[in-house]
This record gives structure tokens, sequence and C-alpha cells, in this order.
């Protein structure tokens, strides 16, 4: 495998770091030498992060359980601490946090270098995010066909930094149908877990017309073994995709109470239904209408 690859982007301002499937996207503001220093600590951190996980990768793809050990390396750490929580009401591998888990790591040895006024870790969709007083964060949730599915804007006060998108068509398999589910939480690997276990409760079990299939079959080394992942839908009725979608609330309603996540954003077939703040306070979806009965909820 080639090594870690670090490159200025065409507009100079973001950083791009590869290594395998690792892709990440960085950018920071403040002082020129502050924002010179954090991308230098990113690409020594970015340095063995990799490797490191693939070390402990049986580890990490195993079920978790409340008893399990924690790991050695502090990113496969993170995506323990960040899946525990819900371990005992659901299947769920230490897998399910390391897109976010690896942003979060490379968030914070930017910002541990030095001073920044805003700084972002995207990767593939995980998002890390770093504001200080008086900065704001702007972003925009897509579809995987490209629809813009709506927009949101953050504050210091909103307490989150992280968010992370699930579902239909991404980078993982899914066991549910959503087309995708957006979370915002504290941190990236908090909100990679629960956009993942909420995607999964987005679903009709008894449908007879959704594919489904071994995740083995897809992926040998796939964590979800021969749990049954979707890889069709067919078009839904309104009622069906409200009731898919109700599903999906049970569970992140669940975690937003708990204080697990700050808000999720939950899409299926041009159906959704948005909970917690600030995504309630957030513009219209241009491309994606409320459900009669399954509208906003705030935390």
């Amino acid at each position: 495998m080639q090594g870690p690859v670090a490159a200025r982007l065409g507009d100079g301002r973001r950083l791009h770091l590869q290594h395998g499937p690792i892709d990440l996207i960085i950018e920071a503001t403040g002082a020129a030498p502050a924002v010179r220093e954090a991308h230098a600590a990113a690409v020594a951190r970015f340095d063995g992060l990799l490797e490191a996980l693939v070390s402990e990768l049986p580890v990490l793809r195993a079920r978790l359980r409340p008893v399990s050990p924690l790991p050695d390396g502090p990113v496969a750490r993170r995506m323990v601490h960040a899946a525990r929580p819900v371990c005992a009401e659901c299947f769920v591998t230490p897998m399910a946090a390391v897109a976010g888990a690896v942003a979060d790591e490379m968030l914070t040895a930017m910002t541990t270098a030095a001073p920044l006024d805003k700084a972002y870790v995207n990767n593939g969709g995980d998002v890390a995010i770093h504001l200080a007083p008086g900065e704001t964060f702007s972003a925009a949730m897509f579809a995987v066909h490209g629809s813009d599915l709506g927009r949101l804007r953050l504050t210091p006060s909103d307490g989150i930094a992280g968010m992370a998108t699930s579902g239909q068509g991404g980078r993982s398999l899914s066991l549910g149908i959503a087309d995708s589910v957006t979370v915002l939480a504290e941190c990236a690997a908090r909100a990679d877990v629960a956009a993942t276990l909420i995607a999964n409760a987005v679903d009709l079990p008894d449908h007879p017309g959704i594919a489904r299939e071994a995740a083995s079959a897809l992926q040998p080394d796939s964590d979800l073994g021969d749990r049954l992942v979707v890889t069709g839908v067919p078009n839904l009725s309104r009622e069906e995709k409200e009731a898919a979608l109700r599903s999906g609330a049970v569970r992140a309603t669940r975690m937003i109470d708990s204080g697990l996540i700050k808000a999720a954003a939950l899409f299926l077939q041009g159906g959704a239904l948005t909970l917690g703040e600030p995504l309630t306070q957030g513009e219209s979806m241009s491309h994606y209408q409320q459900l009669e009965g399954a509208g906003h909820a705030g935390a």
C-alpha cells in the first residue's frame, strides 16, 4: 500500500491527506503562523495512524460489549468510547465510529499545536469541528444523488463539534433503508456511531420488496458478518415511509434524551424527519418534505 499523501488543494486554503481508505479534507483559519503549525501537526499525526488501526482490526471488528477491554491506540480508544454507551442495547462494533474518531484525533492534534479561530477535518462526510468564541460553521446536507437536503449553521454555544452521515449509498453497508441520516453531536466519533445506528433503525423489516444480502457476501471482512444488509429498496407508499422514519426516530429521540447526540435528520424517498437543535431551527429542506405527522421535534 502506498504511504500517506499530503497536498495543498488548489484553493491554497485546504489540506488533503490520504492513506488507503482514509481521505481527509482539512481547513483552518487564524493567524498565518498558527495555521501553518496546525497543518504541520496534522501531517505529523497522520503518519502511522492507519497502521495503528490495522494492527487492532480484529478487536475493532468484534462486537462491542460493556465488558470489552479497551484497545491500545488513541484512535481505537476513541472508537470504543463513542460506541460503548449503546453497546448493551444493540449490536455495534467500534468500526461504527472509525471515520469520526479519525477526524476527532486529527482535529485535536491541530488545536493542541496552535490557537485557531476555526477548523474542521472532513473524513468522507464525517466532520470534526472547532469554533472559537464568535465563530460560526455553515454546512449543507446533500443526498447521494446530489440534491440539497438543507443547511445548518453552528455556533460555539450549540455545543456541537461533530457531524456524521450514514445510510444507503454511502461508504458502509447499512441494515436499514434510509437514504441518509445526518447526526450532530459533541464529537464526530459519537455522531458517526449514532448516524449508523439510526440509519439501521429506519426500516420495514417485514417488507417483501426490500432486497437484503449477507454483509459477508458483499464484503468478506465486514464487521457485520452474516447480518443482512439492504441492497435494494422499492418505491414506498407515504404510510410506509412514515413508518420507517418513525422507527428511526424512536432511536434518535432516545439518544437525544440521554445526551448522546444533539440532533438528527432522517431522509427517505422524499420524506424527512428532523429532531433536536439546531436542525429544527435551520433553513427549510429544498428537495425533501416533512411527512405529515412526522414533523419537527425539539430536543
